[in-house]
């Protein structure tokens, strides 16, 4: 099964979710019922220190997750054939608990908010049955003249 990243954008190089980035995270996002998830299995270059995943991996992995939510989410709405391209505005991660590195890392991000251009998202990430990080970020629709625009 393609993700919405594999389906939507195969040559995109974006660090976190992009297909063609080899040394990139490469998150790969479903659509679940009203939610979007994802799988991660950390690998040793992710580590802070041992034995735990580095911040800021973290927040890669929940922005691209919660960005690719929010792009399905807007082309749910506006009934489009492909995703627009969106941005992120902000985001707000939480690290609640040491996030281990010896296991797969899931991911949930569902809408939180929504209008005709931009989603808050609401995202999680567990490990082993407890959530280790949150996230809240908004997340952009943008327009011909902006960088980011059909780079997919």
């Amino acid at each position: 099964m393609k993700s919405l990243q594999e389906t939507y954008a195969p040559a995109n190089r974006c660090f976190g979710c992009g297909t063609a980035n080899e040394k990139g995270l490469r998150i790969r996002s479903f659509p679940q019922g009203d939610e979007c998830v994802a799988e991660f299995r950390p690998e040793l270059h992710h580590e802070a220190f041992p034995g735990v995943v580095n911040g800021g991996i973290i927040g890669a992995l929940l922005d691209c997750h919660s960005n690719w939510t929010a792009a399905w989410a807007l082309m749910r709405a506006s009934s489009a054939q492909t995703p627009p391209c969106t941005v992120t505005a902000d985001f707000h991660v939480v690290l609640k608990r040491p996030t281990p590195m010896d296991t797969v890392l899931k991911l949930r991000a569902r809408v939180a908010e929504q209008t005709q251009d931009r989603c808050v998202i609401d995202a999680t990430m567990e490990a082993n049955g407890k959530v280790c990080a949150t996230c809240k970020g908004t997340f952009v629709a943008v327009k011909e003249g902006h960088p980011a625009y059909h780079r997919w």
